[in-house]
């Protein structure tokens, strides 16, 4: 053993020759993976993250019934088979997750108190396809308690609760989801929520618009007597603008997704925790110093950036618009194009909407054990169809997360195969879907009370005084105070003494495609 020499009075540690042989070979490790090692430590790896508890696993994951739900005959406590979901008997669970996320979510409740007695949405039969967690089970509850049938679907196959659904169905819900669907499940169950003798959907609440397309697609006669579609997401946003624009969009649409609410909240607030929860719950990785390429500086990406900054990381960005790319450089990141970082990374999530921003190429040429994953709505992001190819080897090594191994040895990491990653694999802030809850359910209420003529077959912001009420609705929970403005105050600044603050066209970031706004309810 090595031991402490004196010299000179200062103290000094020989190093062992075996650290600085296991150094080098861990160095070439790194560089050059061999094909029997690597294979040989994903083996360990699987083996022991499948013995082992892991901190993903919920009660979704933990039923050893392989048994697809389609084939099972399932009833609630009321006789009621109307639904579809992975086991029933998980409902008390779901139950009490529902009761938690009731407690963070203080607008929803408020509003289900004080709209109960109207009833702002009786007669309305909304089918909702979005991710089926407790939070939006709050929300479907407060459409009932509002007057409103429902019947719902997953928007995302990986991002269903088990429990949580079972506990809709048990509540009487006719809800078709379970985690881990196949593609084909996927579409079965909308098509379940659409397709019911006697019953035609008048409202549509999507999360990514397939919804939307599937009734506008296979059921072009039920399309037309739809009264109107709310719209939270960015990719179902511009699949909308693309329907508006082809004349082909033959009901109004609220866009929820541009919302100030839904912008500078969900999309900053909530990524800028879940990025980080995702990540380690799948991972178990440490942040510091790690390198990160962040795709797209929106408002999900500057959560992101600022989640992974604050742990230490050392962040890059990626953009295209040039007034992003500078709010990036200022808020002290570097601006690059992929391709100058891809083979240095040690995480690359992308955070666009758009497509093939990550393709076989940028794959190809990651290092070792770099970590790939998506914090957009839809999975075309990052081109994982181009890794599914008779050289490349899958391994499953836990819950949503996968290696795949080149020939050489050298493997990606995977996580929710390119699906969202925040829904996909961890649980997102109550608090802050609150306000995107709230923010939907006035647009639905908006547009289903609206007078004729008041919303043309076009695509319409939520007006800026909904806006603001959703915000006034969270305050009480923070004992924040608002400052009223005097009369000499308003008239000054041309105001209302109770709002709206800002114009219609305000905005985080100006949206793309042209917008309109929706008059005062």
């Amino acid at each position: 053993m090595e031991k402490w020499d004196s010299n000179e009075g200062t103290s000094a540690f020989h190093v062992p020759e075996w650290m600085i042989q296991f150094a080098d070979q861990k160095q070439e490790f790194n560089k050059r993976p061999t094909k029997i090692g690597r294979r040989s430590l994903s083996r360990s790896i699987s083996q022991s993250s499948t013995d082992s508890y892991s901190s993903a696993a919920s009660y979704t994951d933990s039923s050893d019934d392989e048994t697809s739900p389609r084939d099972k005959q399932q009833k609630n406590s009321k006789g009621s088979s109307d639904f579809c979901v992975k086991n029933i008997k998980q409902a008390e669970f779901g139950r009490r997750e529902i009761e938690i996320a009731e407690q963070e979510m203080p607008a929803l409740m408020a509003l289900r108190k004080r709209a109960q007695g109207e009833k702002p949405l009786a007669g309305a039969k909304i089918v909702g396809c979005t991710h089926i967690t407790a939070q939006t089970a709050v929300l479907m509850e407060t459409l009932g308690a509002l007057g409103a049938q429902c019947r719902w679907a997953a928007c995302n196959i990986y991002s269903t609760l088990n429990e949580v659904a079972a506990a809709l169905a048990e509540s009487g819900f006719p809800v078709f989801a379970w985690k881990g669907e196949s593609e084909d499940d996927f579409w079965w169950c909308i098509d379940r929520c659409v397709n019911v003798e006697g019953w035609q959907p008048n409202m549509i609440l999507d999360d990514g618009g397939d919804l939307t397309h599937w009734i506008y697609k296979k059921y072009p006669n039920m399309f037309k007597k739809i009264k109107g579609i709310v719209e939270e997401s960015v990719t179902g946003v511009h699949r909308l603008y693309q329907l508006s624009k082809a004349g082909k969009l033959c009901v109004p649409a609220m866009n929820v997704n541009d919302s100030v609410t839904k912008q500078k909240f969900d999309n900053l607030y909530c990524c800028r925790e879940s990025i980080l929860d995702g990540l380690k719950r799948t991972t178990d990785m440490m942040f510091g110093g790690k390198q990160v390429v962040v795709c797209g500086y929106g408002e999900v990406g500057k959560g992101c950036c600022a989640a992974l900054k604050a742990m230490g990381s050392i962040v890059y960005v990626t953009e295209i618009d040039p007034i992003c790319a500078l709010q990036a450089c200022m808020d002290g990141f570097r601006l690059v194009k992929l391709n100058e970082v891809i083979r240095q990374v040690d995480i690359v999530i992308t955070c666009t909407g758009n497509k093939n921003v990550v393709t076989r190429e940028h794959l190809d040429r990651m290092k070792n054990s770099c970590i790939v994953c998506n914090m957009g709505h839809s999975n075309t992001e990052i081109d994982v169809a181009s890794l599914r190819t008779p050289e490349l080897t899958w391994e499953r090594v836990r819950s949503q997360v996968d290696h795949v191994i080149w020939p050489d040895g050298k493997r990606i990491v995977l996580l929710a195969e390119g699906r969202l990653l925040n829904l996909s694999c961890s649980t997102v802030p109550t608090f802050v879907l609150s306000i995107t809850a709230t923010t939907q359910a006035l647009a639905l209420i908006e547009l289903y009370n609206a007078p004729e003529g008041r919303y043309k077959q076009d695509v319409y912001l939520l007006p800026k005084k909904m806006d603001e009420y959703v915000a006034s609705l969270h305050l009480p929970t923070f004992d924040a105070h608002l400052t009223e403005l005097t009369d000499e105050q308003a008239k000054y600044l041309g105001l209302n003494k109770n709002g709206p603050f800002k114009p219609n066209y305000y905005r985080c970031l100006a949206p793309t495609p042209p917008l309109k706004t929706g008059k005062p309810g």
